[in-house]
């Protein structure tokens, strides 16, 4: 029987809901391109509840237990002495969320001789070393396109919430003031800004086709190029690299995966060759733009706004500077976590679970690493060390 260590983000500060703002969700039977939603033998949880807390459990327990196996869950991952750190030396199996992540370093990888598979709820897995992941044979998988047009919603938002000045003006209105001309003082229309997104991927992409009706004129750089029906389709412009992208951008969105290539791309020199004014959004990973670099840049007034959810570490800490830096439009990290998509997210890991423990083979876009090697999306969209 295996054990199954599950860490989750805590329960809201009132307790676990008992009741919703809305009845039920859409229904999704597809995925843009036609792959099929997760697909697991069946599922003990309710699509639009909280399933991504602690008591939320991803609908797993009763699945689980019903045939023997244990599952430990909790949200205590950092401290010295976690709990997370306790329950990992005999775990055959850790699951964790990249809005929560339980960092799998290879220093806790050497001390979980039994742990055989590393399960990311949602997209992202560079919270695992991957590279000890392919050393100690583990395979690694997380649940592809689960949350993609989350993720690309959440952009669109924050793009529009920097460039129309809504923050600022919706917190007016909070204080009780009025002031239509500090409201607008910063606001501008994003229709005819060049905007370019720093990897076009399934969110990527998603951005751009959510972009594509407010008029503006759109840019890309991926090392893999789109097709040309999908270029000419929303008048793309493709540009060799992200340094010969962003000069001709007012708006730039990363949504790149961290990894040796992308970590510190954002730094002071790139930053500087941004349009004066321009914004940046990161929903990728924090480790991608310079900490420093982007509070320098805001406060200078070269960037007129950065917005985005990912942290390093995560969770932030109270004196973190992108709290308190001018103009942004941080929130915790959950562009990827809405009820709709932690339905999808639970049914991809019970369905990569299923496989794993009936022997039989992940779905190969679930794989980021297997066979002691990079497999699947994992070898289209991550690089390692050696």
């Amino acid at each position: 029987m295996a054990k199954i260590l599950c860490v989750l983000y805590d329960d809201p500060v009132d307790g676990y809901p008992t009741t919703y703002a809305r009845d039920g969700l859409p229904n999704i039977d597809h995925y843009p391109g036609g792959q099929t939603l997760p697909t697991p033998k069946g599922t003990d949880f309710t699509p639009g509840q909280l399933l991504g807390s602690v008591s939320g459990e991803l609908g797993l327990r009763s699945f689980l237990e019903s045939q023997g196996h244990t599952l430990v869950v909790t949200s205590d991952k950092d401290r010295d002495g976690s709990v997370f750190d306790q329950e990992l030396a005999d775990a055959d199996v850790v699951i964790s969320q990249p809005f929560w992540p339980a960092y799998l370093t290879a220093e806790r990888i050497a001390k979980a001789p039994n742990l055989k598979l590393a399960i990311t709820a949602g997209i992202g897995s560079d919270h695992v070393d991957l590279d000890a992941a392919i050393a100690n044979n583990i395979t690694v998988a997380e649940v592809t396109y689960c949350n993609s047009i989350s993720v690309a919603e959440h952009v669109a938002m924050m793009i529009l919430s920097l460039v129309r000045n809504y923050l600022p003006s919706n917190q007016i209105v909070l204080k009780g003031g009025w002031n239509i001309a500090d409201c607008v003082a910063r606001s501008y229309d994003l229709e005819g800004m060049h905007v370019g997104t720093v990897a076009a991927g399934r969110i990527g992409l998603a951005v751009l086709r959510r972009l594509h009706p407010f008029d503006v004129h759109l840019h890309y750089t991926d090392r893999h190029r789109l097709p040309r029906e999908i270029e000419e389709e929303l008048n793309l412009t493709f540009h060799e690299s992200t340094a010969a992208m962003v000069p001709h951008c007012d708006v730039v969105t990363v949504n790149a995966p961290l990894h040796p290539e992308t970590e510190g791309m954002f730094n002071d020199d790139l930053i500087a060759t941004m349009k004066r004014g321009a914004y940046l959004i990161n929903t990728a990973r924090a480790k991608i733009a310079d900490r420093d670099a982007v509070v320098r840049a805001l406060e200078s007034g070269h960037l007129a706004g950065y917005a985005g959810d990912v942290w390093f570490p995560q969770p932030a800490p109270a004196d973190h500077p992108w709290r308190t830096m001018p103009h942004h439009g941080m929130t915790p990290h959950i562009s990827g976590s809405s009820l709709s998509a932690q339905a999808r997210y639970a049914a991809g890991t019970r369905e990569i679970l299923e496989s794993w423990l009936d022997g039989t083979p992940i779905r190969d876009e679930y794989l980021i690493v297997d066979g002691g090697h990079l497999a699947g999306v994992g070898a289209h969209s991550y690089s390692v060390n050696k």
